[in-house]
């Protein structure tokens, strides 16, 4: 039976290959402590965390995440280490909470490698903390027990580090929040709480620029998911100061129907025995395309969990067989001869049929995953759809802003052919940023620089053409800034089209001038909304559209200047509907040295080729991303951006 601890309360661990389980309602930093007999660390070599997450008997999560899983082998730790400290921490310099009284109470769980729950752990009564020591495994008579700590530190890890006896805390707690800002830029954002459509109008009177307004509203009866994960990215904004913050999207099939009119056709009944066929459109939501959004972010969750329940079935089996074989040949009589083969032959053969049967319940997942992606894929609406899904050619400018936008796929290597859509809502709330550089792929091993800065204008082109292509005529502007004029030929496909606010500008002198046009918009909307004025308080001249400036060849063209105004418009626009999207290679940038640091953090980083760069604080998957790019030879881009323009020219000035 599973014991519930409180604090201070302690309990007898009857195994020591252990792992450790941790849910939090927002991205948190998870990491261990190897302390002697009075728990003193007595070096940074015995800290486990993100930037050195393996230690012998202890390995910890690379990122920041809302779920962690800590893998923990007392038989393995390091001589003279008497104690284990599961430590927690909410990561600094991101809009996200700085204190855990601001976020849900997070919860500790310590399981077999079976799963079996051994004892857990609520944290409650924190308040200004930052970091907290979760629990403690010690060894006590030559037991080990686990000992409910929660001992929060409002100065955070550097205090809490320094309080077990560590000389370099301050350093390491530094050296482990940079490592968590890396893996900011590579993290798959989560969904947003929902939105009904009434609320995704503008309301009148609000400040022009500012964007749709947006209530959360959740449908009577719907329910967050139980212990849903979030991830490692700034939150969302819009959430009120210091209170809790939820990242949850709705439970599949939660709500009643909605009425008859907009219900989507029955699925034919499943013969007794089979899952029940796909149907699109089958998850909560108030209207097709919100239940659509649900539906691909439940897929995007199942094939998660199924490919991770898979591997850990693998991992469970290559450790049983280890230690079956341990065991069989820790007499060396025994290691020769019949018996000694024989323990190995049995060792492998309940290994092989553990694997086995752990991939025909994938196999079973994943064809249903696959059999629903079958049926939803047709059924999206362009927002949602790639660029090879017929919808497109029957497209017309849309009269409202969709919920959320298809920026690519994502997959697993489990099943590569079954990519899940990767959806963004709407207005943006964090910048793109196309990596222009050598990116880690095999594909780009075989390409030179060019070829890959030539495919980073293309994606950046083609996610531009369609986020001008669903928003209504006249509410979404694109600029573009191409200093050196490198991309001319690639942008052809916007500036043809006549959907440029401006041409692309170039030199030094066109880069001030757009910088210093957008930074001003920024100042005078945030003005108007604090001090609660209307569209009349604003230049009658201003373009109230939702703002994209697209940025290529960054550094080129930029003085210390340029680069102030570019990162005030990537911490300070998306609130007020501008946005950036960055085409640049970090490595030409890397003579500015920490001073883009923040830049890069704030923004989405996705590559032109396919990469598993993309992080999964659900289980810790990486995700291998495919950008949006139109079909080889085909021409429904610019047909779309050629009907994106004459809706341009045509709405009346």
């Amino acid at each position: 039976m599973t014991a519930e601890l409180v604090r201070g309360q302690n309990h007898p661990l009857p195994q020591t290959r252990l792992e450790i389980r941790v849910s939090a309602g927002t991205p948190i930093v998870a990491g261990a402590t190897l302390g002697d007999e009075q728990g003193r660390v007595h070096g940074v070599e015995r800290v486990a965390h993100p930037g050195s997450p393996a230690l012998p008997g202890v390995e910890v999560s690379r990122q920041a995440a809302a779920e962690h899983r800590l893998a923990v082998d007392l038989e393995a730790l390091g001589e003279g280490v008497h104690r284990v400290g599961v430590l927690l921490a909410l990561p600094l310099g991101t809009p996200g909470p700085s204190r855990f009284a601001a976020v849900a109470a997070p919860f500790v769980a310590v399981t077999g490698l079976d799963g079996a729950e051994i004892a857990s752990y609520t944290i409650t009564g924190l308040g200004e903390e930052s970091a907290v020591v979760a629990l403690e495994l010690y060894r006590r008579q030559g037991a080990w027990k686990i000992r409910a700590v929660g001992q929060g530190y409002a100065g955070g890890l550097a205090d809490l580090l320094a309080d077990h006896g560590l000389p370099e805390a301050g350093r390491l707690a530094t050296a482990v929040q940079e490592a968590i800002a890396v893996g900011v830029s590579r993290s798959v954002a989560a969904p947003s709480p929902r939105t009904s459509d009434d609320a995704r109008v503008r309301a009148s009177g609000a400040a022009p620029g500012a964007g749709p307004a947006r209530t959360d509203v959740e449908p009577p009866g719907a329910q967050p998911s139980v212990a849903q994960p979030s991830v490692a990215v700034p939150p969302q904004q819009g959430v009120a100061d210091g209170g809790p913050i939820s990242y949850a999207h709705p439970r599949r099939r939660t709500t009643p129907p909605p009425p008859p009119s907009s219900v989507p056709s029955a699925a034919p009944a499943a013969a007794p025995g089979e899952p029940a066929r796909p149907v699109a459109g089958d998850a909560a939501g108030w209207s097709m395309d919100e239940r659509l959004y649900n539906q691909v972010w439940g897929m995007f969750e199942d094939l998660a969990r199924a490919v991770a329940a898979f591997r850990s079935a693998v991992d469970f089996a290559d450790s049983r067989r280890e230690q079956e074989l341990d065991r069989a040949l820790s007499d060396p009589c025994g290691r020769l001869g019949s018996a000694g083969n024989q323990a190995r032959e049995e060792a492998h053969a309940k290994r092989e049929d553990l694997v086995a049967r752990a991939k025909e319940v994938l196999d079973r997942d994943l064809a249903q995953l696959t059999a629903e992606s079958e049926v939803v894929e047709p059924a999206l609406p362009p927002a949602y759809a790639r660029w090879d899904n017929p919808v497109w050619h029957a497209y017309r400018v849309p009269m409202e802003i969709p919920m959320a936008l298809r920026i690519g796929d994502v997959r697993l290597p489990e099943r590569p052919e079954l990519r899940i859509p990767m959806l963004v809502r709407l207005p943006l709330e964090r910048g793109l940023w196309i990596d222009a550089g050598r990116v880690g792929s095999e594909a780009a091993a075989f390409m030179d620089a060019a070829q890959i800065k030539g495919l980073a204008v293309d994606t950046a082109v083609a996610i531009a053409a369609r986020l001008l292509a669903v928003y209504p005529a006249h509410e979404f502007a694109v600029h573009v800034i191409d200093p050196a004029g490198s991309a001319a030929s690639r942008l052809a496909p916007l500036t043809r089209s006549g959907v440029l606010a401006a041409p692309p500008a170039a030199g030094a002198a066109g880069v001030s001038e757009v910088l210093a046009r957008l930074t001003e918009r920024v100042d005078l909307v945030q003005m108007a909304a604090r001090g609660g004025a209307g569209a009349d308080a604003l230049p009658p001249d201003m373009d109230t559209a939702e703002q994209l400036l697209i940025v290529n060849d960054f550094p080129h063209g930029f003085d210390d200047r340029a680069l102030n105004q570019l990162r005030y418009l990537a911490d300070e626009g998306p609130s007020v509907g501008v946005h950036l999207l960055m085409v640049a290679d970090r490595e030409d940038a890397s003579e500015y040295g920490p001073v883009l640091h923040p830049l890069w953090r704030s923004l989405l980083r996705l590559t032109p080729i396919p990469e598993d760069h993309l992080a999964d604080p659900w289980v810790g998957h990486a995700w291998t991303y495919e950008p949006p790019l139109a079909p080889s030879g085909s021409r429904v881009l610019e047909q779309v951006l050629d009907r994106v323009g004459e809706a341009r020219a045509a709405w009346p000035r």
